[in-house]
């Protein structure tokens, strides 16, 4: 086995505090993270109707509530601030996000510290109190009608984010596949939602090509925070390329390989770039390397514009690319893309 050689980055970048584990650490908690004991009892309700009273359920005594028990509490500290009102339903609250996310069959019961919640209702002063008093909130978050973090294809402007207000908003999803389960941390207020699903076809998708090609170089030219690429160096890939626009798709992509280190077969990971540095440059054209490995393995993490980077790729020999963008349902441009990068780069590339 390796030694933890993690060291300092498992500081999160957010709040400085160690609430960021090493993947196979927080994989040993997802039997028991949400399950409750023989003492705790559901309390099941409508979220489409304003809740049927206003008490305040106590933690079991494992320390655990069930997560309508927590909306209620979070519910009721908004209608005393006069962020909703007593006619609004339950899922007025928002949404919910636990950490770690992962495909689960039943709704949870929540430790300390376990929820983010996504608000359109909540203001500053407001929760920074729900956060000060309900306890299994790990963060609050402002939310708005549209998706933080997605670049337009030709990168014109710059992403709209949703508001950090109160609390840290890292958290991570766990994604397992047929080698090993990935587990991917992001700022959630600056990423894209995806919800671990148990079986999701992307992954799928992606280890059936890995499989098919056994491609000496993998580039995941749209890499988000790192998922599939750390599935490719997973399946031993000897050189995995992982490039994103937008500088916290990037700087959390190079993150999570420091989080699966232990899947891959990298000695040593270097992050060249911080956190507060790249946020100065959200958005790059020209390819900046932000992290590489050392060992049998050479994983690399740009970001920059996908277009410039070819001259990048050393090797044109059993090359994998995917193309993973927001602009799915353009079929003319994403032909157009896959056309441009096959005459640039050969090999096989898809659009999962």
């Amino acid at each position: 086995m390796r030694s933890n050689r993690i060291g300092p980055i498992m500081q999160c970048p957010v709040c400085s505090k160690d609430c960021v584990e090493k993947a196979e650490d927080l994989l040993a908690t997802l039997e028991t993270v949400f399950a409750p004991c023989g003492e705790c009892r559901p309390r099941v309700l409508d979220k489409t109707a304003p809740p049927p009273d206003l008490a305040i359920a106590r933690p079991c005594p494992c320390g655990k509530r069930f997560i309508d028990d927590v909306f209620v509490h979070l519910y009721s500290i908004l209608l005393e601030e006069h962020a909703i009102s007593k006619d609004d339903p339950l899922k007025k609250v928002g949404m919910p996000l636990v950490h770690p996310g992962f495909a689960m069959d039943e709704a949870p019961y929540l430790p300390n510290n376990s929820l983010l919640l996504l608000s359109t209702v909540v203001d500053g002063p407001v929760a920074e109190r729900l956060h000060k008093e309900v306890p299994e909130l790990r963060g609050v978050v402002k939310c708005g009608r549209f998706v933080p973090g997605s670049i337009d294809v030709d990168l014109s402007v710059t992403p709209r984010v949703y508001q950090l207000l109160a609390g840290c908003d890292v958290r991570a999803d766990v994604f397992f596949t047929q080698h090993s389960p990935v587990v991917v941390y992001k700022q959630q207020s600056l990423i894209h939602i995806e919800f671990p699903r148990g079986y999701d076809p992307k992954i799928v998708n992606v280890g059936v090509h890995l499989r098919h090609s056994l491609p000496r170089v993998f580039v995941d030219a749209s890499c988000g925070v790192g998922t599939l690429g750390i599935i490719a160096g997973q399946y031993g890939v000897p050189h995995v390329i992982m490039n994103d626009a937008w500088y916290a798709a990037a700087f959390w992509a190079a993150f999570n390989l420091k989080v699966n280190q232990d899947s891959l077969l990298a000695d040593e990971i270097h992050i060249v770039e911080d956190y507060p540095s790249m946020a100065s440059h959200p958005v790059v054209r020209e390819p900046r390397r932000i992290a590489y490995t050392e060992g049998k393995q050479l994983i690399e993490v740009y970001q920059g514009d996908y277009r410039n980077l070819p001259p990048l790729i050393p090797e044109r020999d059993r090359i994998l690319t995917i193309i993973d963008l927001f602009e799915k349902g353009d079929e003319e441009l994403n032909q157009r893309i896959l056309s441009e990068w096959r005459g640039k780069v050969g090999g096989e590339v898809f659009i999962p």
